[in-house]
């Protein structure tokens, strides 16, 4: 601990990271106190610094990662800076109601729980405890094909339908498997993943396994995620590079769940999904974790909002740290939004009951943003309380605020 603290230091003093907003940040929370207990922690920041110190470096570099030189993962944060709110004052606003309904699926507040991979790696409670989390505060929840525990466990745990994520895989027989077992486990929607073709460069990833001194193969060889017991994998690849957008009508023609579609990051493939039935758009990045675009997902929601026109639901994910970006979102037309890393620090961190602190943190901050913005409920937010100002607002480099 003293050591990565001292070494963070160095790194904080160096005029190369003056532009790095959001490891500045990271330095500046890992430099606080040591936070044994998660009402403790004041905001997701604080929360990562905890679950790194508890996360092998490995798993850590799995999940902090992005692509290439992480420009992207960068832009996904410092986008927000582009958009600002625009309060109304003198409003009723004295009893507020985060709840939402997308396609069915009623939840008590518009932030979602976004499929992560192998929560096994990040704490034994794995998607058990985060599952259990979602019931607890009442937040929806999107299961990873790369799961670490079976999708009806899960889906127990949940206590309500819960979506599925799917990696299409390149033969066809194990693609209708996963999804027939998903619906059967009651997922009432599948997300299809569309953005990684041809795979990812994931240097932070490479970088942070050098400083993990186990032996991976003793737990990560020969054990098949759960979705894939009784398939054939041998020589099966997750991604078919030769998908197109029929993909969408052979999905509907072996199952009854709704289809949205997940990667999309520009106004004319969402046109093109609702022209091939799908019932909803998931604008993502992977969390900067698929392509280097330098594009962040707040950036490419309002040309995917106005080619929708509102003829299906639009779930926003990617870099989401705040209840004011959560809340910017919405206003652009979201009508959820996704978080991923910051539920699996409070997984690293504490468990269940960090999952549990870091939604509450986060429905926390997006209260007291609508209330201050005059907005009660979460339809009463609209594009009139937000402004596109064009261009992204530099930051200091070791503000609490820092992105």
């Amino acid at each position: 601990m003293t050591q990565r603290r001292e070494f963070l230091k160095f790194l904080a003093a160096s005029p190369l990271l003056t532009s790095y907003e959001t490891f500045a940040q990271e330095v500046e929370e890992t430099l606080g106190q040591r936070l044994t207990d998660p009402s403790e922690v004041i905001n997701v920041f604080e929360m990562e610094a905890v679950a790194r110190e508890k996360i092998p470096p490995a798993h850590f570099g799995y999940l902090s990662t992005g692509v290439d030189g992480d420009l992207t993962l960068r832009a996904n944060r410092a986008g927000f800076s582009r958009f600002q709110i625009k309060p109304r004052r003198l409003v009723d606003v004295s009893q507020p109601d985060l709840s939402v309904n997308v396609l069915g699926t009623q939840a008590g507040s518009p932030i979602f729980i976004c499929p992560v991979g192998s929560h096994g790696g990040f704490n034994a409670e794995a998607e058990i405890g985060v599952a259990r989390a979602a019931a607890a505060k009442n937040h929806h929840m999107t299961l990873s094909t790369q799961s670490s525990t079976p999708i009806e466990a899960v889906a127990d745990a949940r206590g309500a339908p819960i979506w599925f994520q799917l990696y299409p895989t390149d033969r066809w027989e194990n693609t209708v498997a996963m999804l027939q077992r998903a619906e059967a486990a009651g997922c009432t929607a599948v997300c299809l993943t569309i953005d990684l073709p041809a795979g990812r460069n994931t240097e932070t990833q490479s970088i942070l396994m050098r400083e993990d001194m186990r032996t991976c193969s003793n737990c990560h060889t020969g054990q098949p995620k759960p979705i894939f017991e009784g398939l054939n994998m041998q020589g099966v690849g997750l991604n078919d590079p030769s998908l197109t957008w029929d993909v969408i009508g052979r999905i509907k023609e072996v199952t009854d769940m709704n289809v949205f579609i997940k990667g999309v990051e520009v106004g004319i493939d969402a046109s093109l999904a609702v022209e091939n039935g799908a019932d909803g758009i998931w604008v993502s990045n992977h969390g900067a974790r698929a392509t280097e675009t330098g594009r962040g997902t707040i950036e490419c929601l309002p040309e995917i909002v106005n080619a929708i026109n509102g003829r299906i639901p639009v779930i926003i994910d990617s870099g989401f740290r705040r209840g004011t970006d959560i809340y910017k979102a919405l206003a652009m037309g979201a009508s959820a939004v996704g978080i991923g890393r910051p539920y699996i620090w409070g997984l690293g961190a504490f468990g269940q009951a960090g999952v549990e602190r870091v939604l509450d943190l986060l429905n926390r901050e997006l209260l007291i943003t609508m209330q201050g913005s005059g907005t009660p409920t979460i339809t009463s937010i609209g594009p009139d309380y937000v402004l596109d100002a064009g261009h992204r607002v530099p930051r200091g480099r070791l503000g609490r605020e820092l992105l």
